[in-house]
């Protein structure tokens, strides 16, 4: 079992040992799945090719903000169904 602080602004470090075991680099986006009384941690992996069709063009001109949105919504959907 590994430790971390939780600071004032409800922020915690990652031990290394558990960034390792996931892969985690720094920049990547993490989500948190809920469990019963536990929290799993995933790593979104991947690059912007891995979203290549996840989202059709509804509009012209289409709106960039909601377009990304979106993407980050079905991406951490996926990655939650997944686990």
């Amino acid at each position: 079992m590994l430790e971390s602080t939780l600071t004032r602004k409800g922020q915690v470090t990652i031990p290394k040992e558990i960034r390792e075991r996931l892969g985690a680099k720094e920049g990547e986006r993490v989500i948190f799945v809920p469990r019963g009384e536990e929290i799993v941690l995933k790593v979104i992996h991947g690059t912007i090719l891995d979203l290549k069709g996840s989202v059709k063009a509804r509009k012209r001109p289409e709106n960039f903000d909601e377009v990304r949105k979106s993407v980050r919504r079905a991406v951490a959907k996926r990655n939650a169904q997944n686990g």
